[in-house]
């Protein structure tokens, strides 16, 4: 059907259907990241004929709009653990569990929980994104609860709506939950708890529709046992917890970079390619910084370029420098080497595809992590560091 194939809600495609969003850039998303721009033509009648227009059948307001569907499908290639992970995701999104995320610095956990509410039946509703480590401390509990008139010195005349209250209906995301101060965390397990939300200086509280998803990058079991955060508020939000892989151990970490060069070129209005060898040597870069650090790579590298192919001088110093180069036979630096089978059979997958590590992880069917580990045990070294 076409909800299965274009990622737009029922009323969007309706409305295109109807003729009600010509004068909008609507985009519909097929597979292959393709974007098609449709266009409704008035149907040619005969003269002195009349036109009977049927009117719109739009869904009452009371109607749930239907799931974004593929926002979750578009965040993964063939990698294994991203696959169970968006199937998980899929199956949890509506079922009332409360999520929390855990992930690395830059593995994109607000861009899975984008996904997530663009999967589910509140995505026609506001999607609200808070980084708690961001927000000083002495604003953080008036952006999130908002305030009356007169509260305090230097609000607003007219109060403000907090991020609670804007979020009703829709998902309030909480990035690095684990920096909430402590004791926000304990209104904000009232919260949770009442559906409810009190403005600094009001007296009654507001009801919310809240869906709330969370995300961090710290080990918050440790930070409970160093009394840093709530032992039930943590139980609150990890009904389930979704653990997103690093980079460095994604197996479609190639599809990624076709993907985000993409989309960076398209953001930029430039059409370039990025070269086979500035694409080796991404792929064997170990990424500390994760999706964030490949995306800013490869904005860099796009403004530098312009018009031009990226090639490996557009790239940011420094980036890829372990990427062997192809050489010749290593027999001479192997000699005397007591390698056992599994030693032996790495080593000639990687001469197979010149060091490449992101082939060899591919032909071993393992993440490239293990083979660096594999490496290191068994102290093979790349030509290019003998």
């Amino acid at each position: 059907s076409l909800m299965d194939l274009l990622d737009l809600s029922f009323d969007g495609l309706w409305a295109i259907a109807r003729g009600q969003a010509s004068g909008e850039v609507c985009g519909l998303y097929p597979c292959q990241n393709e974007r098609y721009y449709p266009a409704v033509i008035a149907p040619r009648t005969r003269a002195g004929s009349t036109l009977r227009v049927m009117p719109a059948r739009l869904p009452t307001s009371t109607a749930v709009a239907a799931p974004r569907v593929g926002a979750l499908d578009r965040l993964a290639g063939d990698d294994p653990a991203m696959q169970r992970l968006i199937g998980q995701a899929k199956r949890l999104v509506d079922s009332k569990v409360s999520l929390l995320i855990h992930g690395e610095t830059g593995s994109g956990k607000e861009v899975l929980a984008k996904a997530l509410h663009d999967h589910s039946s509140r995505a026609h509703k506001p999607f609200i994104a808070v980084n708690c480590a961001s927000i000083p401390e002495s604003l953080i509990e008036s952006e999130l609860f908002g305030y009356t008139p007169g509260s305090f010195t230097g609000g607003r005349s007219k109060g403000m709506k907090g991020l609670i209250a804007q979020s009703d209906g829709g998902t309030l995301f909480l990035d690095e939950i684990g920096d909430m101060p402590l004791h926000l965390q304990t209104r904000f397990l009232r919260v949770l708890s009442e559906q409810e939300v009190l403005p600094l200086g009001a007296e009654q509280p507001i009801a919310v529709d809240l869906n709330v998803i969370a995300a961090t990058h710290r080990d918050l079991r440790g930070c409970i046992e160093r009394a840093s955060f709530r032992e039930d508020l943590y139980y609150r939000l990890s009904g389930a917890t979704l653990q997103l892989p690093p980079l460095r151990e994604r197996r479609d970490i190639g599809w990624l970079i076709d993907t985000i060069f993409a989309e960076e070129a398209a953001r930029l209005g430039v059409q370039t390619a990025l070269l086979p060898e500035a694409r080796e040597r991404l792929s064997a870069h170990n990424w500390p910084g994760n999706i964030r650090e490949l995306r800013n790579a490869l904005r860099f590298a796009l403004a530098l370029a312009g018009e031009r192919p990226v090639s490996p001088d557009e790239l940011p110093a420094g980036l890829g420098d372990a990427l062997p180069a192809p050489a010749a036979p290593l027999d001479e630096a192997y000699a005397g080497l007591d390698l056992d089978v599994d030693a032996d059979r790495l080593l000639r997958v990687l001469r197979k595809h010149k060091w490449s590590i992101t082939a060899t992880a591919q032909e071993l069917d393992v993440c490239r992590a293990t083979v660096y580990r594999q490496m290191k045990r068994y102290r093979i070294t790349p030509p290019n560091q003998l």
